[in-house]
């Protein structure tokens, strides 16, 4: 008689898919809020809001990834941190709205079920939630063999936040005469990376682990920094300040992302050179031939997040930045727009 086939012979196996589950809801408990009703392994997580702390509670969402950044973690055999890139992908894109991101949901597809891999991710995800104040809640792993190579997989985050609808911060508030506070970032974060892979792999022949003076470490070790979390610093100065527009700065760089909080009327003038530039976007500047225009439309270049504030209140905005250890610049103002294009960048 024939064998007869079984799953696990097509490449996926469940009793390790199982095994892996049990493993990690070690890691993830400790990320529950007091709000979570479920456990991990349930077919879906459950989170009940706590209506006192709201007059009008609004939900906001948002979804992403963390790109080819995978390329960098594979390459270092390093996985712990891109947990945290995925989080911060997401958290930070709430927090600009004035969300709190209450719970998240993970999703890792991977061509053959890798403990040490799937835990490692894991727990990344799980410290960027401590550190965003939100739950893990759920999430999927895929086995998906001859999708993915042995070794190789992918990740996406979903969040769910917070706010109460008086308190959404949308842009509509801002007005000339703002102005412009930039926090600094931790490296290139988790956008721009088919340009950085091509500048240091292909243009330059740099292999991960060699070692860039200007740079005081490894290519590696430089690119594998992960995204700042923005979430607790932002909900702060929300506390005891006006914050009229926020801006996460992503893909489209300080170039596209501002631009997408401004009202009608209104165009940021941004200073260049008005805050410290960070070695690695000197480097891709320099010894990466990248465009100046490029690097403002897809890199940081060394902020990570763009508050939007009152004239009267940025000095106290900036003292309390720096009692939050943050470092923070002013790096401009709102001006009218007329016919001008709605950035404007000046050297000074």
């Amino acid at each position: 008689m024939d064998k007869k086939l079984t799953y696990k012979d097509a490449g996926v196996d469940i009793d390790a898919a199982d095994k892996f589950i049990d493993s990690v809801k070690k890691i993830v408990k400790p990320t529950f809020r007091p709000e979570v009703m479920s456990s991990i392994g349930g077919f879906g997580g459950m989170f009940a809001l706590n209506k006192q702390k709201y007059d009008n509670p609004v939900l906001v969402s948002s979804t992403d990834g963390v790109g080819t950044k995978l390329r960098i973690a594979g390459m270092m055999n390093k996985h712990d941190t891109i947990g945290i890139d995925l989080v911060a992908m997401c958290a930070n894109d709430i927090i600009v709205q004035g969300a709190e991101p209450v719970f998240l949901l993970d999703y890792i597809s991977i061509g053959k079920i890798n403990h040490e891999i799937l835990e490692n991710v894991l727990k990344g995800i799980a410290d960027g939630c401590k550190q965003a104040g939100c739950s893990l809640i759920g999430g999927e792993t895929a086995e998906m063999p001859s999708f993915y190579e042995d070794g190789e997989y992918d990740v996406a985050g979903f969040v769910v936040g917070v706010v109460d609808k008086a308190k959404i911060i949308d842009g509509s508030s801002i007005t000339v005469g703002d102005k412009i506070v930039g926090i600094a970032s931790s490296g290139v974060h988790s956008n721009g990376f088919s340009l950085v892979r091509k500048v240091f792999f292909d243009s330059l022949k740099m292999k991960h682990d060699d070692y860039v003076e200007e740079l005081g470490c490894t290519v590696g070790e430089e690119l594998i920094k992960p995204t700042k979390i923005y979430v607790k610093t932002v909900l702060n100065i929300m506390r005891d300040f006006q914050i009229n527009g926020i801006s996460h700065i992503t893909g489209g760089g300080l170039a596209d992302n501002i631009v997408r909080v401004l009202p009608k009327g209104c165009r940021a003038k941004i200073n260049l050179g008005s805050w410290d530039s960070l070695p690695i976007f000197d480097f891709l500047r320099g010894k990466g031939n990248v465009d100046e225009e490029d690097m403002l439309r897809t890199f940081n270049n060394g902020i990570g997040m763009v508050l939007i504030v009152p004239a009267e209140d940025a000095d106290e905005i900036m003292l309390r930045l720096k009692g939050l250890d943050e470092k923070a610049f002013l790096i401009g103002e709102i001006e009218s727009k007329g016919r001008n294009k709605n950035i404007q960048f000046t050297p000074v």
